[in-house]
């Protein structure tokens, strides 16, 4: 990445990071938002980065500029329990986007062989790239398994000490779903971030 990207991008994920000062009431916001562009644009020019940023379909962008805004939540004192809902109620409006548009494929009752498809070219660009590692994976005509071992997201935030945050993460899942609540229903039975792996069933209603 060049400084002209790193530049546009820490100018774009700054805007969810000044969003999460301004609803914690921080004072000295400009600052902050010093400290956090700082540090984002540190750890674009890293090596650590360079090494996770080879998954074309992960925004490894995306995640570090998460990453970068728990590891400020840390300087400030806030617990792990505390900056996961900070952290996600500062994107709201960025899963409410999709929450609307699950919400609209979910008046349909070929919602959940759109799910199906979602899944299938997701686990496809998955495998084909390495960004995640299945244990198995079962497609069918009214349910969809899948057993996670190893997860990029989970071991970028665990290179930082934070591997617990990725919680930030694994939750956009449920956050998806949760507007496909009339045809479809999601199970999940554990995730990485704080387990062996990431358990998740799929089934049509």
């Amino acid at each position: 990445m060049n400084q002209k990207e790193i530049g546009k991008n820490i100018k774009s994920y700054s805007g969810y990071y000044k969003s999460l000062l301004l609803n914690e009431g921080i004072n000295d916001i400009d600052q902050r938002m010093f400290a956090y562009g700082k540090r984002l644009e540190d750890m674009y020019n890293s090596d650590e980065f360079r090494t996770h940023n080879i998954y074309p379909s992960t925004n490894v962008s995306f995640v570090y500029a998460v990453i970068a805004m728990c590891l400020e939540l840390k300087t400030m004192g806030y617990t792990d329990e505390r900056i996961i809902p900070v952290v996600e109620k500062s994107m709201e409006s960025k899963w409410n986007v999709f929450v609307k548009i699950v919400k609209f494929i979910d008046l349909f009752p070929f919602s959940f062989p759109v799910v199906r498809l979602w899944n299938r070219s997701d686990h496809a660009d998955r495998v084909k790239d390495g960004s995640i590692t299945y244990d198995s994976f079962t497609l069918e005509k009214d349910k969809i398994e899948y057993h996670i071992c190893k997860c990029m997201y989970v071991e970028m935030f665990a290179y930082y000490g934070i591997r617990p945050l990725c919680k930030i993460f694994c939750d956009t899942d449920r956050i998806m779903y949760s507007g496909l609540t009339r045809h479809v229903n999601f199970v999940r039975h554990s995730d990485l971030s704080d387990g062996d792996a990431c358990s998740d069933e799929i089934f049509r209603k």
